[in-house]
């Protein structure tokens, strides 16, 4: 049997295990797991990404991404906190929101040239759609994603 839904995926590892699991963003209802250690994998959060996966989680997510490249000393940075958990827990399986600490991943930083924090890059298709330096407000990143 076949559906004429479009599948709405991301590629994600697990924060407990690290082992990479597709999830099935339609099916968020049914709390996935991670399938090697049984975890819940909440996508109503911000979910942190190491520099050598991001690529890959954007690139399959079916879905736009909004990454936030931040650090944990900068202060404007944790004010944003707040906006993207209420951005990701809004927009759960319509959109996925991934944080990448530049402190740990500077050559990632560096290869979308990243020159202050915090930015906000949206991708789509794989593909950089907008981008946000410093502090914005929900409904402008709404308008930058598209979820709006």
């Amino acid at each position: 049997m076949s559906t004429t839904t479009s599948s709405r995926t991301v590629l994600l590892r697990c924060a407990f295990c690290g082992t990479k699991n597709r999830v099935d963003l339609a099916r968020l209802a049914d709390s996935p797991r991670c399938a090697e250690c049984k975890r819940p994998i909440l996508l109503d959060r911000p979910q942190a990404v190491a520099g050598e996966d991001l690529d890959e989680a954007v690139r399959a997510s079916s879905v736009p991404v909004l990454v936030d490249f931040y650090a944990d000393w900068c202060g404007p940075c944790r004010a944003m906190a707040p906006v993207l958990d209420e951005l990701a827990g809004k927009h759960a399986g319509h959109l996925l929101v991934l944080k990448l600490d530049t402190d740990r991943a500077p050559e990632v930083a560096g290869r979308f040239g990243i020159r202050g924090i915090p930015t906000m890059i949206v991708f789509s298709g794989g593909r950089e759609t907008a981008r946000q330096v410093g502090m914005a407000d929900a409904a402008h990143l709404e308008r930058l994603t598209g979820v709006a």
